[in-house]
Parts: structure tokens; sequence; C-alpha cells
């Protein structure tokens, strides 16, 4: 098998038969998302980090663009594990001793604001790993919208 030690060059920009329409160039694939469009996160990975956007860091999310149901279903996708249903610490792998020390979103101690929750959802925070690559900001939005809706739940209690 030659061809796999001495592979056939091809020339960018070039007609040929290997590629469809005989060119290379392509428009991107469906779904792909560009070079460009992502805003990096301007807080850093610390605690003083943490602490500055818990508490200046706030939702760009109108109130017409919250979706609580969306939010709910991305949170019960990545958090709701470890976490639980309704944000008490009491996810199934807590419950299975996988995981341990997973506090309530109610404990009054914490304190959590949209900004340090969405810092948490970015980098992580102690035992929890972050989920940039999981969710867009949008998306991250989302999830920080429907644990707060969790805390004021356990807050009533």
């Amino acid at each position: 098998m030659p061809n796999m030690y001495e592979s056939i060059g091809y020339e960018a920009y070039q007609e040929s038969d290997a590629f469809p329409g005989g060119v290379e160039a392509q428009l991107p694939a469906e779904g792909s998302i560009p070079r460009g469009d992502h805003m990096p996160f301007e807080i850093e990975n610390s605690n003083d980090g943490y602490l500055f956007a818990k508490a200046n860091l706030l939702s760009p999310l109108d109130s017409t663009q919250v979706d609580g149901n969306r939010g709910g279903e991305l949170y019960d996708i990545y958090c709701g594990i470890c976490h639980g249903s309704k944000g008490a610490g009491q996810g199934k792998l807590v419950k299975m001793e996988k995981i341990l020390g997973v506090p309530s979103y109610g404990d009054v101690a914490r304190a959590i604001t949209e900004g340090s929750i969405y810092h948490t959802i970015y980098y992580g925070k102690n035992a929890m790993g972050g989920y940039l690559n999981q969710l867009d900001e949008e998306e991250r939005w989302q999830v920080v919208n429907y644990v707060l809706t969790l805390k004021a739940e356990l807050d009533k209690k």
C-alpha cells in the first residue's frame, strides 16, 4: 500500500475530483462555530475573581429571554446528578455516596448570586469541574436563572 506512505498531495483551491464540487475550500459544516464569535470571559479563575463575579456580574438576559423549561432541562442534564432535582445537594451520585459534600442552594452561608453561579459554571469550584465546553454563554445563563429559581424555592422552606 504505497499510498499510505506517500500520500497524494492536493493543491488548495484547485479543481480536483477528490473534493465534492471539485474545489477544496467549501462552506463550513452546518452547526460549526466561527472562531471569532466567541466572547472571552474577562473575570479570572481565582478566589478574587469569584468574589468579584459574586458581587458584580449580572445576567445579560432580560425577562423575555429567560426560558425556565430550557434552563431546567440543561440543569437536569449537567447539574442534577450531583445537586439534585431541587438543588438541595441530594443528587443521585450523592445518594450513592460517589460524591460527598455537595451543599444545598438554600444554605444561608453560601449566599449565592447570579454572578457566583455563572463563575462556578464557567470555571468550576472545589471538586466540581467547569462547564465552559459543554454549555455556551446563553445556556449557562439559562442554568443560572434556573438555579436561582431552585434557591428561591428552598429559601421559602
